[in-house]
């Protein structure tokens, strides 16, 4: 499989249970994969356990003759529960429709039809890329994000794809210089780095977007906005040069962020993650309590 091919990398859900996906732009195909499928037809407890139910599997399918199947199966390096990537088994739509055959599950039927409606929004989205915006709306809504946070959110995300574009024009590598990029803009405009901006917030592998008040995603829009305008005026060279953009742009937010704190005596920086800053969660909270004076208030902090 090819860079292109990992860059459409992307988590898609069944029963709130997560497969691991890539998009083949060239031949407008989706690869899944197959230990991830495995593990919610067959309901292992573990990741382990789905793989060894496939490595079963495979010698079985063998000895059917199904050869071809197994030998047209690829392979991607997939984003790991650890964070880490490893060479996974993935199939196409069709592929998995023969492998799903062979596994005895009630969740059979109802998984053939998410893959049809997980293939069909794919080509709607690539005729109307609104429907991306609204796809996106409906997920943040089932969270319960706020509508003005999530109106915010779509902007950044925006935002975010104009300035890795950009830096792709610059020759800039995908992944580890993508991440040192970020690195150095963020701790410009938060005074830390990615790494300590989670771990104040106590996530680990979550978002930090989608943990950020309003307030601190637009001051990251600005960061990002800044390093684009820059580099698009300076057009540096390598990544060295758009090292220094990125701490300059990160900077002009940093600056934005110090005005407003001095105007309001208190830190935008807050440790609060999603959990706490959704409404909703914050009304089901309130209406527990009504319900129940005498009853303790759930930990804020689970």
């Amino acid at each position: 499989m090819n860079k292109d091919l990992q860059s459409q990398e992307a988590l898609q859900l069944f029963e709130d249970q997560p497969v691991r996906t890539a998009w083949d732009e060239a031949n407008e195909e989706w690869y899944f994969s197959i230990v991830d499928v495995i593990g919610i037809l067959t309901e292992q407890a573990s990741a382990r356990s789905a793989s060894t139910y496939w490595a079963v599997m495979k010698k079985r399918l063998k000895n059917e003759g199904a050869d071809q199947l197994l030998t047209n199966c690829k392979q991607l390096k997939l984003k790991a529960a650890d964070g880490k990537r490893y060479n996974t088994d993935v199939a196409s739509t069709e592929q998995l429709l023969r492998i799903i055959q062979s596994i005895p599950s009630k969740k059979a039927e109802p998984f053939k039809h998410w893959l049809a409606q997980v293939g069909r929004e794919r080509i709607e989205e690539t005729l109307d890329p609104e429907l991306i915006a609204d796809r996106l709306v409906a997920t943040y809504e089932r969270k319960g994000y706020t509508r003005e946070w999530i109106n915010q959110r779509l902007m950044a995300i925006s935002a975010r794809k104009e300035l890795t574009d950009e830096w792709k024009d610059r020759g800039i590598k995908q992944n580890s210089e993508y991440a040192i990029l970020t690195d150095e803009l963020t701790k410009a405009w938060s005074g830390m780095t990615t790494r300590q901006y989670k771990n104040i917030k106590g996530l680990k592998k979550e978002s930090l977007r989608d943990n950020m008040s309003t307030t601190e995603l637009v001051l990251n829009m600005l960061a990002e906005t800044a390093t684009k305008e820059l580099s698009q005026a300076e057009a540096p060279a390598g990544f060295e040069e758009s090292k220094t953009i990125a701490q300059r742009g990160g900077q002009i937010a940093g600056d934005a962020r110090k005005a407003i704190e001095a105007g309001t005596g208190k830190s935008i920086i807050t440790r609060k993650n999603a959990s706490q800053l959704n409404h909703v969660v914050t009304q089901m909270i309130e209406a527990s309590a009504s319900a129940s004076e005498s009853a303790a208030l759930p930990d804020p902090e689970q």
